[in-house]
């Protein structure tokens, strides 16, 4: 009889860890521009760009400029980033946290979800098909969410054969390093004239540096954009992220 109830209430505790989290789909899926604050202090092509950075101070200037989510990256050795990160914010904020990192196996998968992250990266140009959909369905069953990255348009027509709802195109070549906005022109006219307008929620990464920029991509039709080194390096990233914002209003 003891065994029982305690089998019972370890069930009902493993049902807690994968319970709907906040739904990142949904915070995108807000009128006008979503913006996605990220938390990185370094990159392999631009080196150290906030080494300095108090997260939870970050964390905090996103909310008051009106992030709809914030992206922390945790790969260590080439970002800078760290799973401490992670964990000390998950407890500071209601937002959708998305966990940014080269994940390749179901262990990193776990470990998302033990961080207390509502999503996750995945990258196609990282993981072949079948591998892809194996660790969507996995982050999927966890009760997690995924951004699926694309950047090329072969990438985006594999990724189209899956059911990933999130889209992300980044507009850098993570071979060379380049950025080109008009990658997500490019691929969101394909994505249109494939499946309709509005068949995924979509983000567009990497590039954004001015309100220019991101009434050019909101015009194209994105959900949001994902805003990392423009913000960290800003010495006011709270007016900046609004300014983000209302770009996305005048470009509707």
């Amino acid at each position: 009889m003891i065994l029982e109830r305690i089998l019972k209430q370890k069930l009902e505790e493993t049902a807690e860890l994968v319970q709907p989290r906040t739904r990142m789909s949904e915070a995108l899926k807000r009128k006008g521009l979503s913006v996605i604050g990220e938390i990185k202090r370094a990159s392999p092509s631009k080196g150290i760009i906030n080494g300095v950075v108090d997260p939870l101070k970050q964390l905090r200037l996103y909310e008051q400029g009106g992030a709809d989510s914030v992206s922390i990256l945790t790969d260590r050795t080439f970002f800078g980033g760290s799973n401490d990160d992670f964990r000390s914010l998950r407890s500071r904020t209601s937002l959708p946290l998305l966990r940014k990192d080269f994940l390749v196996t179901e262990v990193q998968i776990y470990e998302t979800l033990f961080l207390g992250a509502d999503a996750l990266l995945l990258i196609a140009a990282a993981l072949e098909k079948t591998r892809l959909e194996e660790l969507l369905s996995l982050t999927y069953s966890l009760g997690m969410e995924a951004i699926v990255e694309v950047h090329t348009e072969e990438e985006l027509r594999s990724v189209m054969g899956t059911p990933a709802p999130i889209l992300g195109i980044n507009n850098r070549n993570l071979n060379d390093f380049s950025v080109d906005l008009r990658t997500t022109e490019k691929l969101m006219r394909i994505l249109a004239s494939a499946e309709g307008e509005a068949s995924r929620v979509v983000v567009s990464e990497s590039g954004v540096r001015s309100v220019e920029d991101a009434e050019y991509l909101a015009s194209l039709g994105v959900n949001g954009i994902l805003v990392g080194e423009a913000l960290m390096r800003a010495e006011n990233p709270e007016e900046m992220l609004r300014s983000f914002k209302k770009s996305g209003r005048r470009a509707a």
